[in-house]
């Protein structure tokens, strides 16, 4: 794997391992192509252009803005799916279709970072939103104003894999000062608590990433979505998969080793015998540093 990344393609959002995924993924002209996170289009983009079968893909996203974004592919006949990926996928299964390649990146984009208003992250303040899809009544701070202190740990703890002890005073100091709405008020709060904070990362990160899981319910989906991943692939049809901290990742991992353990009986060939890594792979682009490609083969 080559350790420069292509330039991104897209302003709005630098798709990580973007090499490495074109070159597992290997696109060949006329194939079809599912991404069941499209985002603003980064990966998508460049499979296509390979490609050339729009009329045959399908892009899917939660958030409005990113289906809004992709509207002239649209354009060139590429379906657009406005849903989360599990209820996506459920749909394409029953409607029969299968795809020669499914991309999966469980990474936030860099236009929900960046964008204040969404509250993803703390670095310039917004409100406590945090919702991929804002059409969802659920919001990061109806969780925080409104939990007890045991389920906030709870959250925080299994979530942000914060110890019990740091996420108990964490989540009773929110309880104590609530209510909140912006996220640099919590941020703040949570540094206070912290008692001079953690290593490198802001002592506001694993909690924000547990809250941000919460409110997307993404553990989950990722579960629901993993043994769906065989019936959306043509026989020789490959899926790559993207993750970015420990929990998503443990899915994926277990996933793809059960499939290695069913010999046989397994429906995947996994190519990948240890993931491609974005602190490796793709060093020029600061938000890839903990991504962890993963890719296997339909049988």
């Amino acid at each position: 794997m080559s350790t420069k990344e292509h330039p991104p393609q897209n302003s709005l959002h630098v798709p990580v391992l973007l090499d490495s995924t074109l070159e597992l993924l290997n696109p060949k002209k006329d194939e079809s192509y599912l991404d069941l996170t499209a985002g603003y289009g980064g990966h998508s983009e460049r499979i296509l252009e390979t490609t050339g079968n729009y009329a045959e893909s399908t892009l899917v996203d939660r958030d409005e803005y990113a289906i809004k974004h992709l509207e002239p592919l649209s354009k060139r006949g590429v379906r657009l799916i406005h849903t989360d990926f599990v209820t996506a996928a459920r749909q394409l299964i029953n409607e029969g279709r299968k795809f020669n390649m499914v991309l999966i990146d469980l990474g936030v984009s860099s236009p929900q970072l960046d964008q204040s208003e969404r509250g993803f992250s703390f670095k310039n303040s917004g409100p406590l939103d945090m919702r991929m899809d804002r059409r969802q009544e659920l919001t990061a701070a109806t969780l925080v104003n409104n939990s007890s202190a045991e389920d906030l740990a709870r959250i925080i703890n299994r979530y942000g894999e914060e110890p019990y002890g740091l996420s108990m005073r964490i989540a009773s100091a929110i309880v104590a000062d609530r209510p909140l709405y912006e996220t640099e008020e919590l941020a703040n709060l949570i540094k206070r608590t912290h008692r001079g904070g953690r290593g490198k990362i802001h002592p506001a990160t694993r909690t924000f990433q547990a809250l941000r899981i919460a409110v997307n319910d993404e553990l989950r989906l990722v579960e629901d979505l993993l043994p769906l991943l065989p019936d959306l692939l043509k026989t020789g049809g490959r899926v790559g998969i993207i993750s970015f901290h420990s929990l998503e990742d443990r899915l994926v991992k277990r996933y793809l080793k059960e499939q290695i353990d069913s010999g046989y009986e397994a429906e995947l060939a996994v190519i990948t015998k240890k993931p491609i890594l974005g602190s490796v792979e793709d060093v020029n682009n600061p938000r890839a540093r903990s991504a962890k490609l993963r890719v296997a083969v339909k049988k």
